[in-house]
C-alpha cells in the first residue's frame, strides 16, 4: 500500500491562513432570540446582531427644555406602549440641534427608573444604513417576552434609496405586520423623509404626479405622532443654560452666566439645546468642573 503524500507544513500553515481570513470575511450567524438581559442594544446584523450596550448617553428627562409639549406626549406615548396598552410609532421631526434624539434616550431611562422592580424596557438603536435589514430583526423580536423600543437617529432616504420600502411594509402594511411588543421611534430634520428636490422631481416626471408623490410621502404617515421641533427663543436658550448649570453645580453668577451664554450662541450664530450644551461644556472645562 502506497504511502500518501504528506503536505509540506508551510503550505499547510498558508492553508490555515486562507480559511482563517475566509471565516472572517463571512458574516457571523444571526442570533435566533432575542436577549433576556440588557436596557439597551445596537442592531448590527455584519456584526452577528444585537449588541449589549453597557450605557446610554442620556440626560435627566427635567433638563430638556422648551420642548415641554412633545417631552409629554413622548413620555405618555411611551409609558402607554411599557405597559402593554397601545400605541403609535413617532417621528420626531425639525430644527437641528433641538434635542429629538436626546428626548427619545432620556424618555427610556425615565421610563425604566420608573420600573426597578418590573419589566424593563429595552432600547436598541437600529442605524440608517441598517434599515433594509429591519424585517430580520423584527422576527427576532417578535416572539421575545419583553418589549422594544426601536429607535432610529437622522431617519431619512435620498433619490433612489428604496431601502424606505422595507420600513414601510414593517410598520404597516407588510404581510406580517408590526410585532405587538416593538415600537418605533424615529428622529429627522425632514417631515416627510425626503428631500424637498426629490418630491418635486418626482412631481414633475411622473405620469401622475400626484400618485408618485403619494408613494413617497405615505412612509411619514405611518408614524401615529409626528413631534415638530423649532428654533427655540432666546428665553428657552437661556432656561436651557441655567437648568445645565444647576444640575452640574456650575457657580457662575447669574447676570454673567447669561451674558456669556448670548455671546457664546452669538459666535455660532445659532440657539438650540446642542448650542447650549457645548457652551457648558466649554464653561466647565474652564472652570475645572467635571461633567
Amino acid at each position: 500500500m502506497a504511502k500518501s503524500k504528506e503536505v509540506p507544513e508551510s503550505q499547510a500553515e498558508l492553508l490555515a491562513r486562507i480559511a482563517a481570513a475566509l471565516e472572517r470575511l463571512a458574516p457571523p450567524t444571526l442570533r435566533s432570540e432575542a436577549p433576556l438581559e440588557g436596557d439597551a442594544f445596537l442592531w448590527e446584523p455584519a456584526h452577528g446582531g444585537l449588541l449589549a450596550v453597557a450605557s446610554v448617553a442620556s440626560l435627566p428627562l427635567a433638563l430638556l427644555k422648551g420642548i415641554d409639549s412633545a417631552r409629554d406626549t413622548l413620555f405618555e406615548n411611551t409609558r402607554r406602549f411599557a405597559d402593554g396598552l397601545p400605541a403609535n410609532n413617532a417621528l420626531l421631526w425639525g430644527a437641528r440641534g433641538m434635542g429629538k434624539s436626546s428626548l427619545v434616550k432620556a424618555v427610556h431611562a425615565a421610563i425604566d427608573k420608573e420600573r426597578r422592580n418590573g419589566k424593563r424596557l429595552a432600547l436598541i438603536e437600529i442605524h440608517r444604513e441598517e434599515i433594509a435589514s429591519l424585517p430580520a430583526l423584527l422576527r427576532i423580536l417578535r416572539s421575545a417576552p419583553r418589549r422594544f423600543l426601536l429607535y432610529c437617529d437622522d431617519l431619512s432616504f435620498d433619490k433612489d434609496d428604496t431601502s424606505y420600502k422595507s420600513l414601510k411594509a414593517a410598520l404597516e402594511g407588510g404581510i406580517e405586520g408590526r410585532p405587538d411588543n416593538v415600537l418605533f421611534y424615529a428622529t429627522s430634520n425632514r417631515r416627510h423623509l425626503l428631500p424637498r428636490d426629490m418630491m418635486e422631481n418626482e412631481r414633475s416626471t411622473a405620469i401622475n404626479p400626484s400618485e408618485a408623490v403619494e408613494e413617497k410621502v405615505s412612509l411619514s404617515d405611518r408614524f401615529g405622532l409626528w413631534l415638530g421641533f423649532h428654533n427655540c427663543s432666546q428665553e428657552d436658550y437661556l432656561a436651557m443654560i441655567a437648568a445645565y448649570a444647576s444640575h452640574y453645580g456650575i457657580a457662575l453668577e447669574a447676570d454673567a452666566l447669561r451674558t456669556r451664554a448670548l455671546a457664546w450662541a452669538a459666535g455660532r450664530g445659532a440657539r438650540s439645546g446642542r448650542v447650549a450644551w457645548q457652551f457648558i461644556q466649554d464653561l466647565a472645562g474652564e472652570l475645572g468642573k467635571r461633567l
